[in-house]
């Protein structure tokens, strides 16, 4: 196809006007020559035309873009729309929100990497001339005090003056925003021990004699200056490292959706396209060994799919047409076809990272003693650090002044508030990227300490307990019409229904080939069953609660009844224009995990009350076979809910477990909400705790994870609150009269550095937890 230079062409991707032989770049496909504004859009048609050609990028639907904002991983509650510093503690902001696969690197671990290196060459000449007396060199004698002066001035002032600016900084706002936190210490620290020396660098005839030491030389702080910035930068890089492990998880869950997918395309090609580009209705192949695209359905083919990444579940699951599948599991040895239902930012891989994002950004109620402390402890430390001079320079040995600010400054910098604030959040980080891996997604901090202490859990039973999937067994009839009739007139009225219990009665009825009527007026009552009207007629079907309702005679049936529900089985009674016609008997066979984990549970001291809208019978055989300590039959909605409501008064601490609907209303009353992943949208919306995998063993992975975390932080506020406890005494000189000797600034960084370290260490230990 040639063009003249006159004529214009549209661009397929962006639709711009574009005048063909101008030097822009173009793309034969299919016979048809495309032209293209600019390199990007050639590109972005060249890996797909179809998508571009069929307008399919018309109706792509895309997030609305917003603003990034920044929040602080130790104060949740500071939020603006800029990078910059917390206020509060000083430490760089992170974007909120899920991150990219292919993040960018942390800009501040590059800059004070390159800080610390550059601290290090300097720091490193400092302690060779200041020390080197001690390992044989006594360069100071060599070249004279005066010179040696001047080049640690030399030497240290790049270090104090450029590298140590982004502590200085901090210090500063810490000030000005009246929130003291460690980098006020450290400001005040570095600051007292560089400007001493510098003062005596330039007027040592100024100092008096207590300044002096019997040679009558002012010593010089300029090495500890140095080093502590250096140690200082050690620290703040190890604690990045540490920090950006714990968001490991995310990449790790970010990884498992592929970056492309095989789409078959309406005219019968098919080709790997972007995955940005895969839209709802799609159909894609996926071939052995592929990550499955998006979440969707299987249409022709099945295989064996590995759903262990985002469940927990070791077992390969087999997928059949009609069968779900979701996003980032792993396809076996099987080849088939699936058309996409959710995509982009609906699946369940993306929110289960938006999930894990916000959990790690969440505070848990313990923090909240670690920030009381932290309001008085930098004011204190001052205090502190003052007496300590004092103290010194009255009473202290020759030279006073210099024993008084080497101890007030060894208390500035060793004692840091920073481990005390890393405390919680490190563990509640590496915590809710170890339950994602493992199928336990939570919702904030709080749901995860609070699971910690429960001490009761009330279950459904359908769908959490079962496997949600009942099956008709038993019909009775008390009329002449047989069971054909009595099952087709319950399946149109149950057509109507969304309740498991209802799907069941459905696909008996079509298994057995029968024609099910319409169903008209149809009502469903909470608790107890649906009515509607079929051929002029009201019919029902419910539980024991609607018969009784209706005062009808049930006689001629309740032996029956009661015997199929002494072996586990539910019983719902069928009605026509207010006559007994029969019932329809359904069992729901119990997961297989269930046994396993109820006993789980009880060795985790938590008791289990199963709460039920079946009836009492049926509940006290499905308890007998389980070991449930507690049974509530017959409950509606609103009773599962006085339940917990009844337990909390006792004191108890009471989660709840459930799958549907009617759950929502107690598992929002519940101490903790646990809901199933396999259950409705509003009961996960409603729970602090959503398991992938719907079944029990979900709640015992939980329960050590949450008392594993609770423990972790435990330890990380020991270590804190010990170190400084037995930290700050030293620096200030508690040990001098037994050992002759004052904690060295740089032994006070260096072990201020380590504290944080040693925090994040024992919180990343988290990773490694057990939970199967």
């Amino acid at each position: 196809m040639t063009a003249e230079k006159s004529d214009t062409a549209t661009d397929p991707v962006c639709g711009m006007k574009v005048a063909p032989g101008t030097g822009k770049p173009s793309h034969l496909y299919n016979t048809e020559i495309y032209h293209f504004c600019s390199q990007k859009c050639h590109d972005k048609f060249v890996v797909d035309p179809y998508f571009y050609i069929n307008g399919s990028h018309k109706t792509q639907q895309k997030a609305a873009t917003k603003a990034t904002e920044y929040t602080c991983p130790m104060h949740p509650e500071i939020i603006q729309d800029h990078p910059g510093d917390c206020p509060k503690c000083g430490m760089a902001l992170e974007p909120m929100g899920a991150p990219s696969a292919d993040e960018s690197p942390n800009e501040e671990l590059i800059d004070f990497t390159r800080r610390f290196w550059v601290s290090v060459a300097l720091a490193l000449p400092l302690l060779v001339l200041t020390m080197g007396e001690m390992v044989g060199l006594p360069f100071e004698r060599w070249i004279g005090a005066k010179l040696s002066t001047w080049l640690q001035l030399a030497l240290a002032t790049p270090v104090v003056l450029w590298a140590a600016i982004p502590f200085f900084k901090r210090g500063w706002s810490s000030i000005v925003n009246r929130s003291p936190n460690m980098w006020t210490l450290i400001m005040l620290g570095v600051t007292a021990a560089y400007g001493f020396s510098v003062i005596a660098t330039l007027f040592p005839s100024n100092f008096p004699p207590s300044f002096q030491t019997d040679g009558g030389v002012v010593p010089v702080y300029f090495e500890a200056a140095a080093v502590i910035i250096a140690l200082i930068f050690l620290g703040q890089v190890l604690e990045l490292r540490a920090r950006e492990q714990t968001g490991s998880a995310i990449k790790a869950l970010l990884n498992l959706a592929p970056k492309s997918a095989r789409r078959i395309n309406s005219d019968g090609s098919e080709y790997d396209v972007p995955l940005e580009n895969i839209l709802e209705g799609d159909k894609l192949r996926v071939r052995p060994g592929d990550s499955i695209p998006v979440d969707g359905v299987v249409v022709e083919g099945h295989s064996s799919v590995d759903e262990s990444m985002i469940s927990g579940e070791p077992v390969a699951i087999e997928k059949n047409e009609g069968d779900n599948l979701t996003g980032g599991t792993m396809n076996g040895t099987g080849s088939f076809v699936m058309e996409a239902k959710l995509v982009g930012a609906d699946t369940m891989l993306s929110k289960i990272v938006e999930m894990v994002a916000s959990a790690q950004r969440s505070r848990a109620p313990i923090q909240g003693m670690a920030d009381r402390v932290a309001a008085w402890f930098v004011p204190s430390v001052v205090i502190i650090a003052v007496i300590a001079f004092v103290i010194w320079s009255a009473f202290g040995p020759s030279p006073a002044m210099i024993h008084a600010i080497v101890a007030a400054v060894s208390v500035l910098i060793i004692a840091c508030p920073c481990a005390l604030g890393l405390a919680t959040p490190m563990s509640i980080m590496t915590a809710t990227g170890r339950g994602a891996g493992a199928g336990v997604l939570i919702r904030d901090a709080e749901a995860l300490e609070r699971f910690a202490g429960v001490e009761m859990l009330v279950v459904d039973k359908t769908g959490t307990l079962t496997e949600g999937r009942p099956k008709i067994t038993d019909i009775i009839s008390v009329e002449e019409q047989g069971e054909d009739t009595l099952l087709a007139i319950a399946a149109g009225l149950e057509k109507g229904s969304e309740h498991p219990l209802a799907e069941a009665i459905v696909s008996g009825a079509e298994e057995r080939g029968l024609t099910i009527p319409m169903a008209s007026d149809f009502n469903a009552i909470t608790g107890k069953g649906v009515e509607g009207r079929i051929n002029g007629q009201i019919v029902t079907l419910g539980n024991r609660a609607m018969i009784d309702q209706q005062k009808l005679d049930l006689s001629t049936i309740e032996a029956h009844a009661a015997e199929l529900q002494n072996e586990g089985k539910t019983v719902m009674y069928v009605t026509r224009d207010a006559a007994l016609v029969g019932i329809v008997a359904v069992a729901d066979p119990i997961k297989e995990t269930t046994q396993e984990a109820i006993d789980a549970l009880h060795k985790l001291g938590i008791r289990i009350i199963m709460a039920t809208g079946d009836n009492e019978r049926t509940a006290k055989a499905v308890a007998a076979r389980l070991g449930i300590d507690e049974i509530l039959a017959d409950a509606l909605p609103e009773d599962k809910k006085t339940l917990i409501e009844d337990l909390q008064s006792k004191g108890l601490h009471v989660a709840m477990a459930g799958d549907g609907v009617n759950d929502a209303p107690a598992l929002a009353t519940a101490d903790v909400g646990i809901a199933m992943g396999t259950g409705a949208d509003v009961a996960m919306e409603s729970a602090g705790i959503t398991l992938v995998k719907g079944d029990l063993t979900g709640i015992v992975r939980a329960r050590k994870l949450a008392v594993g975390t609770l423990r972790n932080i435990k330890q990380n506020l020991f270590f804190a609150f010990a170190y400084n406890g037995l930290g700050i005494p030293i620096a200030a000189g508690i040990l001098y009269p037994f050992t002759g000797t004052l904690l060295s600034p740089m032994i006070a960084a260096a072990a201020m550095s380590l504290s944080s370290v040693s925090v994040i260490s024992n919180a990343l230990r988290l990773r490694a937890i057990k939970l199967n």
